[in-house]
């Protein structure tokens, strides 16, 4: 059973649906590395194939307009081995059907962050944010190696973002009176964000459904990390995003865990790096502010970019 030449996400999504089409050969891949799959799991979330194996291994199959991804998510499992103090998949297998490039690599355990996050304490959620803010600093002082080469470069991908990012927030419905405010901000986002320092691996999704939680005697810490397939290198408070609007969401302690955990001290929050998260943040390749940050009625609570970043990350 060939895998079909898929080359946009719509006829992928519609595709996907209909596991008959490609479970069986999920299945021969396995087979074909030597690999138990009795009794797979097919993961529903995530945006590519994902078929738990037996043996604790994880099959991964990328469409061919995603091939991408899989060279971010082998790189980074390549440069990231060994050198992080919490878990990380290893790379078992890999290899490529009909054009599809994939990954054999080995399942962690704990609960994925989605799934615990919201019945945490509160001081539970900050222990958790600050070590998240450790691991982001602890990936970002790994060597980059071969994750250099990952097009489009920082300063590309950050022009290129600059372009469409007004066109990007009107069709994601960022209200009229936000826009001005963004005109300004683009304005002056080649002066915020450093464009030529030395870069550092980025995952760019330092959010709950990409890290495990296990329970301790004193409750809930980080215990690994998956899912590298946007690793890029560049800015590194870039990866402070995700954590600051899914998790932070405006809690002044929960703000200043993760920034004690990353190394940002009080006195460094000035207003020129709110206003530089805030750039990021609006330039970030996911970037939708209505449907990610997780403050309750923020779009009525102020009234400019000024205004949330101070509510984002308030003093």
């Amino acid at each position: 059973m060939p895998l079909p030449l898929l080359t946009d996400y719509d006829s992928y999504r519609a595709w996907r649906g209909d596991t008959s089409r490609w479970l069986p050969v999920a299945r021969d891949i396995a087979a074909g590395h030597g690999l138990s799959c009795l009794a797979p799991h097919v993961f529903s979330t995530g945006t590519n194939l994902v078929v738990g194996l037996d043996d604790g291994l994880i099959l991964k199959l990328f469409p061919p307009f995603l091939r991408p991804q899989f060279v971010s998510e082998r790189g980074a499992l390549a440069e990231l081995r060994g050198r992080l103090g919490i878990p990380i998949p290893d790379l078992v297998a890999e290899g490529e059907r009909d054009g599809w490039p994939y990954l054999v690599i080995t399942r962690l355990s704990g609960a994925v962050g989605s799934e615990v996050w919201p019945s945490l304490s509160e001081a539970e959620r900050e222990r958790v944010l600050a070590e998240i803010g450790a691991v982001i600093a602890e990936v970002q002082r790994v060597p980059p190696g071969g994750l250099l080469a990952i097009e489009p470069r920082w300063e590309a991908f950050m022009h290129g973002q600059i372009a469409q990012c007004r066109t990007r927030h009107e069709r994601l419905g960022l209200p009229a009176k936000f826009l001005a405010s963004l005109d300004d901000l683009l304005r002056d986002a080649t002066e915020l964000i450093p464009m030529n320092a030395p870069p550092v691996i980025l995952t760019g999704e330092y959010i709950p459904e990409n890290f495990l939680l296990d329970r301790r005697a004193d409750g809930w810490h980080v215990s690994g990390l998956f899912d590298f397939g946007d690793v890029r290198t560049g800015w590194g408070e870039y990866d402070l995003l995700g954590p600051s609007a899914f998790m932070a969401a405006g809690h002044p302690r929960r703000v200043r865990s993760l920034l004690d955990g990353f190394g940002i001290s009080r006195a460094e929050v000035t207003f020129t790096l709110k206003r530089r998260l805030m750039a990021l943040l609006m330039l970030h390749s996911a970037s939708d502010p209505l449907r990610h940050i997780c403050i309750a009625g923020w779009p009525d609570r102020v009234d400019d970019l000024v205004q949330l970043q101070e509510l984002i990350w308030p003093d």
